[in-house]
């Protein structure tokens, strides 16, 4: 623009500089929307290498918080964690202070108080991020405020000043639970998860028992960190040469992250799962759980239990896996049910290559029989797996879903499901074959597999 030679053309600049049409001087920089804030400071620091497409986190969460997908995918999103949406609430609520309380994003991320994430009887998971330092008190009440203020995309709605506040709450201390008055007590690790890895490992333990032992409570103590614990048994038919081998600690991955070597060989002895039968499955650092008064699971003699844990570790420091198993004994004397663990498989899979199948199987029980856990097996192609109610007033009733073929939820049944004779289970699952064959029934994780773990008497 030239040079402004009179009085008239001075008002007329100034006006067009008021309206904002001039472009001759530097603007003034605009303030980040809050949201922005949140998703470029906080999310993409703590969360996005977690919950990225693909990760095995994200598929469980089936929460993705990269910048594109983040936003939809908290505000007023329901939680995939059946207790959380049982209880009502969704990701991240617009609804002011009301919904604080309502956001299962605040549940997660708030270190400081914990108290579903860490609280006894919940089953809300671990305290996010895991394996990594927690957010600092300022990024926790800059997102407090944003919540309160009803979560908008856009504005500024908390004071950027709070992020100064460094502060980050002290991690739970780990100790390790004292061992049962009457019972066993089984130990894995500690073992060594390296900066900005998941390490995912395996340990078989002996139990040295001259004869059966009944288990009726369960403890599960773990170093914080963990994705998740397993512990597992396995049954009279088992293959001695299936049985790991005692004290040797299995990766089932490489350093690089890698199920498979250089040659496309599998780095684990996948035929050891297909006869795995789960005793305990936990989420949480700390876990209780009883079964009913008389009713115990039966660990024949000679056993061992095959312990599993997975370690997510994203920071830049390494830290320690390390999880307790207790098992509380009854006297065979003391029991009047025996808990069975059954198994409800579909062997008729065939999956066309480079197609999305559905596929269902309907299983009718002979005798009564109540149901007190449900828990899923299938292979890396499944993508969702569920379980309905077959015949009698419930038929069609929703019990049991997975999305996460690899760490397939555990879902106890209190009081347990009492199905009559006649009555069953239909369990479906879908599946996205990405190769370029056929894939069918099999034991290895180049096949696929549809089953359904029970617990019942």
């Amino acid at each position: 623009m030239g040079k402004c030679s009179s009085f008239t053309q001075l008002l007329a600049l100034a006006a067009v500089w008021a309206l904002g049409g001039c472009d001759s001087g530097p603007s003034a920089p605009r303030e980040q929307a809050t949201w922005e804030v949140i998703q470029s400071s906080i999310l993409a620091a703590n969360c996005t290498s977690c919950h990225a497409p693909g990760t095995s986190i994200a598929r469980q969460s089936g929460l993705v918080l990269t910048e594109e997908e983040a936003y939809n995918q908290l505000v007023n999103a329901l939680p995939r964690n059946q207790a959380a949406a049982g209880d009502g609430l969704v990701r991240v609520s617009n609804k002011g202070l009301a919904g604080l309380d309502q956001s299962y994003l605040w549940h997660k991320i708030n270190a400081d108080a914990h108290q579903h994430a860490q609280g006894e009887g919940t089953a809300y998971g671990e305290t996010m991020p895991p394996g990594g330092p927690a957010l600092t008190r300022g990024e926790l009440e800059f997102i407090r405020a944003w919540i309160l203020a009803g979560a908008p995309r856009k504005g500024v709605v908390a004071d950027p000043a709070l992020l100064a506040d460094t502060y980050r709450p002290a991690a739970e201390l780990f100790s390790a639970p004292s061992p049962p008055a009457k019972g066993r007590q089984l130990h894995l690790g500690p073992f060594a998860v390296a900066p900005n890895f998941e390490r995912e490992v395996f340990y078989y333990q002996p139990l040295d028992n001259n004869a059966d032992l009944f288990v009726n409570r369960i403890e599960v103590a773990m170093r914080p960190g963990s994705h998740h614990f397993l512990a597992y048994f396995f049954p009279d038919y088992t293959p001695a040469q299936v049985i790991p081998p005692p004290e040797v600690l299995r990766d089932l991955r490489d350093a690089s992250g890698s199920y498979v070597d250089e040659n496309g060989n599998d780095l684990f002895d996948w035929r050891v799962m297909q006869y795995h039968k789960p005793i305990a499955i936990s989420q949480l650092r700390r876990l209780d759980y009883q079964l009913p008064p008389g009713v115990a699971i039966r660990l024949p003699a000679g056993s061992g239990i095959d312990l599993n844990a997975h370690y997510a570790n994203y920071s830049d420091q390494e830290i320690q896996g390390e999880a307790y198993l207790n098992l509380h004994l009854l006297e065979p004397s003391e029991v009047q049910h025996e808990v069975e663990v059954f198994a409800l498989s579909n062997f008729d899979i065939d999956l066309p290559p480079g197609q999305v199948t559905t596929l269902e199987k309907e299983f009718r029980f002979k005798k009564k029989r109540h149901i007190l856990q449900l828990v899923s097996h299938a292979h890396d192609r499944m993508t969702e797996f569920r379980a309905t109610v077959a015949g009698g007033p419930r038929d069609g009733e929703l019990i049991y879903t997975s999305h996460d073929w690899e760490h397939a939820p555990l879902i106890d049944l209190d009081p347990p499901l009492v199905l009559e004779e006649g009555e069953g289970l239909k369990i479906t699952a879908t599946y996205d074959n990405q190769t370029d064959r056929r894939l069918f029934f099999g034991y290895t994780r180049k096949d696929e597999m549809m089953i359904l773990y029970g617990y019942s008497y």
